[in-house]
């Protein structure tokens, strides 16, 4: 697919991983509506960087864990831009939750935003996204091959995000390609260690974190060179996941 003059939705897009999809995508020529919950600034920046370099993108607030968040924002998106030709499903919770930490409130914000959010995106989107022959994409998370014991409501809520993927694809087909990214260690969480960080490399066989340019680049990939693939998950994790 032809990126330039698209419009892509990029949730999460103010920081990490979401910003480097988002800027990505501005420089193949999208249009992008950089969705945030509470990094108005980091937003705010981003649309300038974006502008600066000659192209155009708006900042979208939504708490995607609220009901009527996911239609809105898809509303405001073509409000802005007239259409929508690619959804990122990037934005998500990240905490700790042992079995002995389970709680109920906590356990539903996740899944609503990590799991039902881009599902409801993905239906909110749907007409334009046939119209448009358009691109779905969803971060999922390679750590769902070997569940972590303490981070419980995260990994279940990237597991059906994978299932998702596939399932939406046999939905949307053959108007619309709907593809994974799984990444392994794409920025180290703040909370990690020394001792951690080393720990999780020794794992990964090109022996490296990876970066959000890797999983950018990879993203571009799948949104503007395969065609013919949908409701697969690429893992972008230096091979930690066949070890």
């Amino acid at each position: 697919m032809n990126l330039e003059g698209r419009v892509a939705l990029v949730t999460g897009a103010a920081r990490r991983v979401g910003r480097a999809i988002a800027l990505r995508l501005a420089g193949a020529g999208c249009r992008v509506a950089a969705h945030y919950h509470d990094s108005e600034s980091d937003a705010g920046r981003l649309v300038e960087e974006i502008q600066r370099a000659g192209g155009d993108a708006g900042a979208f607030q939504a708490d995607l864990a609220q009901a009527d968040a996911p239609a809105r924002l898809v509303e405001e998106t073509l409000r802005r831009f007239g259409r929508l030709d690619i959804l990122v499903n990037n934005a998500a919770v990240f905490e700790k939750m042992r079995l002995d930490q389970f709680e109920l409130e906590a356990w539903d914000r996740t899944l609503r935003v990590n799991l039902t959010a881009p599902m409801a995106l993905a239906f909110a989107a749907r007409a334009a996204l046939r119209a448009s022959r358009g691109r779905i994409l969803n971060l999922c998370d390679v750590a769902t091959r070997r569940p972590w014991p303490d981070h419980l409501a995260y990994i279940v809520s990237k597991a059906g995000l994978e299932t998702l993927t596939a399932a939406l694809a046999r939905a949307f087909a053959p108007d619309v390609n709907v593809v994974g990214i799984a990444p392994g260690v794409a920025l180290w969480p703040e909370s990690y260690d020394h001792p951690t960080r080393e720990r999780l490399l020794a794992r990964v066989p090109l022996a490296r974190a990876g970066t959000p340019a890797d999983i950018a680049a990879a993203a571009h990939f799948l949104l503007a060179e395969a065609d013919y693939v949908t409701g697969v998950v690429l893992p972008v994790d230096g091979g930690r996941s066949v070890v």
